[in-house]
């Protein structure tokens, strides 16, 4: 059993200037293995902050708080110690790779991740597998990372990696951004997949309800001016669903005034 735990996280992001910009304004979550959490809120509110922060992107700066992994201290890893601990991010816009093939990728991944590299006679199974559950074609593997790839594809190729990573915990960055209905349906089932083995943790980051028709959350965290400001069941969503986000950001900036 893993815990990720956000205790009064505080970022603000460098503007151009080089003046620090406050974005999260003490962000307290604690996400366990086979835990699916939603943070839903209008865009600008800070979701995606979240994300990268946990991450390690430098374009932000943690001004305070703590974020831990199993008892031990996140923001003091670089990215990479990061992802070797059993963080995952899904980026809303996966970037493009040149001249590193899919499969050199992915398998340069799991070496990094388990210390040793997988066994070349099940590495391919593995791999061709994960793609046809996705249904991507396993032509792909041998293209450039994301080069060339449609929305979808890019996304299904983020579901991929999950599957075959195996993280501890995974960030979700409005996974369901520019996926039709038939591509939401892919992507969701290998996200369930992945939370049906309850070995991960999932924080899922959408500012709509559609995906979480799909993927049933556990909890649902409404997130607004860089805060958690309400949190429940799945029925939580069902009420967001119906009445927007406009009560909140009002009360947040009555909050502010």
């Amino acid at each position: 059993m893993s815990t990720l735990e956000i205790r009064d996280l505080q970022v603000s992001v460098k503007l151009p200037e080089g003046e620090l910009k406050p974005i999260l304004a003490g962000v307290d979550l604690i996400v366990k293995s086979g835990e699916t959490h939603a943070i839903m809120g209008p865009n600008g509110s800070g979701k995606s902050t979240l994300a990268y922060s946990i991450a390690g992107h430098p374009k932000y700066e943690i001004t305070g708080g703590s974020v831990t992994l199993d008892g031990v201290d996140v923001l003091e890893m670089s990215v990479d110690e990061r992802a070797r601990a059993g963080l995952f991010l899904a980026m809303q816009y996966p970037v493009e790779v040149p001249g590193v093939s899919v499969a050199n990728f992915l398998r340069t991944a799991k070496t990094a991740i388990d210390g040793e590299a997988p066994k070349l006679r099940t590495w391919g199974g593995e791999l061709r597998g994960a793609m046809e559950r996705l249904h991507m074609d396993p032509a792909f593997a041998q293209r450039n990372v994301n080069e060339g790839f449609s929305g979808g594809e890019k996304k299904r190729h983020e579901i991929v990696q999950l599957e075959l990573l195996k993280p501890k915990m995974a960030i979700l960055d409005e996974t369901d951004s520019g996926l039709d209905v038939d591509a939401l349906r892919v992507v969701s089932e290998g996200v369930n997949r992945v939370r049906d083995t309850g070995d991960t943790g999932l924080l899922l980051i959408t500012h709509y309800t559609r995906i979480l028709r799909y993927i049933k959350p556990d909890f649902v965290h409404v997130f607004v001016a860089g805060r958690i400001v309400e949190q429940g069941g799945p029925e939580l969503a069902d009420k967001l669903e119906e009445e927007g986000y406009e009560r909140y950001v009002a009360g947040a900036g009555s909050a502010r005034a």
